[in-house]
């Protein structure tokens, strides 16, 4: 399955002008401070920075010298001092400490601080409490769309996941609004809303208010997307757990993508350094994987050298001025394929040894059986072993939360079993740890004469529809149904296939799960936009234990053209996976849509995990 757009797919918005607006902001904050100056930039800024403003744009605008924020001496001699940070209090804490040390040593600089993406009160604070804040002065970087790809946005707030759906803590969400509002007021608003999740809701009424107070600045635009979908990551919290089988999924599991980056180590490079590549649809080795199933890349690149190949093999029977049109006009293309094409094979070597080391065949099997809801104590003893075994910390963990959700929490004897075996395998400073997966919902206990779960989710499978729907009244009364079970059924995620499921032609979004499940937020966005409304969901809604909403302006829907209408931009608040994106895509190519993604951060399961632990892994 070579992964191409229909022809007829809808065209994509120009995302560049968010870079080139974030970047004029920025250069328009450094100049208020007018001469030489030095730059702190805080560790999780430095990526995005750098995909916006290099160092030589810095260093045009009279940026003397670069400093990472960090617990270390400031060595600047610079009198103008300008740093780039998060709104955290630990960083007001920095900025507090070198400005009453200047204070000390009777020396007296500009102290600016520019807060990205936007300004707290609370730091605010902070600086009046040191007795600095009229030492310094505050100004906001909103710099809340990074585009990562022609089609992908992203917020780059990994934090928001652990905010919001551990601490409850609401700071993020006008920052959403924000971020909603740029867009609607770049490209036109959105004629159709939908969304689920308390999240969701919040962010849209937010920025709804926002759009009621500027109305006249986008009255007269035209739409140029169609739909957009806010959706909570926490109304799928399965499709995060699961192990990534799309390439590009498997790149960030293997090796973490970060800011839309990977660090290739020597093993890919087959040199003795490392390399940073940028992976987007530029790149156009891995725009025509990145959505494929693994077990289909090698076959893609092996062909793909070949026909390399043979374009290199055409200049033998060339004369001179051929061989000069092809130096002068292929060369170079060629040669930058064949490197690119080089690292792809490295990197899809060094994932088959990682997951081979890893026994990843076995891996999927149990989760597989996780999610079908078959052969639950098999799949118990496979993560007990590997707790035992002390295979990958986070790996236990997730493999446990999996199980939980899936199960509806897990039975008390099985918790504690799996707890106490965890904590003896990897340490008791880990307790706090299953305190946080409790609060948020991702490692439960069973309420008393929740047990039935299980049988009830084997029995049904044995019978008729009818039979089972009766068994399944009998069982409610005795027992809260498994909610994932009940959705999976009604929303049909779990494909039955007779046979084997054809991976290089796949029929549905299951394909990026090997055919097992389609993820259950990819199946909800398709449902929805079937309906044009949460019409007929409202069991699914009820199970999901979540509010959701719909909204449609009919004068703005009017104006837009056919195509926009078959734009969609999905609001992932929480993280999205690459898995998520590439069964979009599908959906899109399949359905005539063309999805936009806009995520607080790329997720994955090892950085739900890590965002849930009280240790540093």
């Amino acid at each position: 399955m070579a992964f191409t757009h229909r022809p007829d797919a809808p065209e994509l918005p120009d995302f560049s002008m968010l870079k080139r607006l974030a970047r004029d902001q920025l250069i328009y904050l450094l100049e208020q401070l007018p001469g030489k100056k030095d730059l702190f930039i805080e560790a999780d800024l430095m990526s995005p920075l750098d995909r916006i403003a290099n160092v030589s744009i810095l260093k045009q605008h009279e940026v003397d010298k670069l400093y990472k924020v960090e617990n270390k001496p400031v060595l600047s001699s610079n009198e103008q001092l300008c740093f780039l940070v998060r709104p955290r209090i630990k960083n007001m804490r920095y900025i507090a400490n070198l400005v009453n040390t200047d204070k000390l040593a009777g020396r007296t600089r500009k102290y600016k601080v520019i807060f990205s993406p936007q300004k707290f009160y609370a730091c605010e604070m902070v600086l009046e409490e040191e007795g600095i804040y009229g030492d310094v002065s505050c100004d906001e970087w909103a710099f809340s769309l990074l585009p990562l790809d022609v089609d992908l946005l992203s917020m780059e707030l990994p934090e928001f996941f652990r905010d919001y759906f551990l601490e409850g803590d609401q700071r993020w969400i006008n920052t959403v609004a924000q971020a909603l509002h740029l867009l609607s007021t770049l490209y036109g608003s959105f004629p159709n809303c939908y969304g689920i999740g308390r999240c969701a809701k919040m962010s849209h009424e937010l920025w709804r208010k926002l759009e009621e107070e500027e109305d006249g600045e986008t009255k007269g635009r035209r739409p140029e997307i169609g739909h957009v979908f806010l959706l909570d990551r926490d109304v799928d919290f399965v499709t995060a757990l699961c192990s990534q089988v799309v390439y590009e999924g498997l790149v960030d599991d293997t090796f973490r993508i970060k800011c839309g980056s990977v660090d290739f180590g020597p093993e890919v490079t087959s040199s003795d350094r490392s390399l940073k590549v940028l992976l987007n649809a530029e790149d156009k080795v891995f725009n025509e994987i990145r959505n494929e199933h693994f077990s289909n890349v090698f076959g893609f690149l092996s062909q793909k050298a070949r026909n390399l190949q043979a374009q290199y093999d055409r200049r033998r029977g060339m004369d001179i001025k051929q061989m000069k049109n092809f130096v002068s006009q292929e060369l170079k293309g060629l040669k930058q394929e064949h490197r690119l094409l080089s690292l792809h094979i490295g990197a899809c070597e060094s994932i088959m040894k990682k997951k081979t080391k890893q026994d990843f065949q076995e891996l999927i099997k149990t989760e597989h059986a996780l999610l079908e809801g078959f052969n639950i104590r098999e799949s118990t003893g496979y993560i007990e072993e590997h707790i035992d075994r002390q295979v990958s910390l986070i790996e236990s963990l997730r493999l446990m939360c999996l199980l939980s959700i899936t199960e509806n929490g897990l039975i008390p004897k099985d918790y504690r079993s799996l707890k106490t075996q965890y904590l003896q395998s990897y340490g008791p400073e880990h307790l706090l740890t299953f305190s946080n997966l409790r609060r948020a919902g991702l490692l439960t206990e069973q309420a008393p004469g929740d047990t039935l779960t299980a049988v009830e989710s084997k029995v049904s499978k044995l019978v008729t529809d009818k039979a089972a729907g009766r068994i399944t009244d009998a069982f409610s009364s005795l027992a809260k149904r498994s909610n994932f079970r009940a959705i999976s059924k009604k929303l049909n995620l779990i494909p039955r296939v007779d046979g084997e499921y054809d991976l290089k032609v796949p029929r549905d979004m299951a394909y990026v799960f090997s055919g097992a499940y389609v993820p259950l937020s990819c199946r909800i966005i398709e449902q929805v936009l079937e309906r044009r409304s949460w019409q007929g969901l409202d069991e699914v809604v009820r199970l999901l234990n979540c509010s959701e909403f719909a909204f449609t302006d009919m004068t703005k829907e009017d104006k837009a053209s056919s195509e926009s209408l078959r734009l969609i931009l999905v609001v992932f608040l929480g993280g999205c996976t690459f898995s998520e994106l590439s069964a979009l895509r599908f959906l899109g190519r399949e359905k005539g849509y063309r999805f936009i993604f806009l995520t607080t951060a790329v997720t994955n399961s090892a950085r739900l995990m890590e965002a849930m632990s009280e240790v540093k892994v």
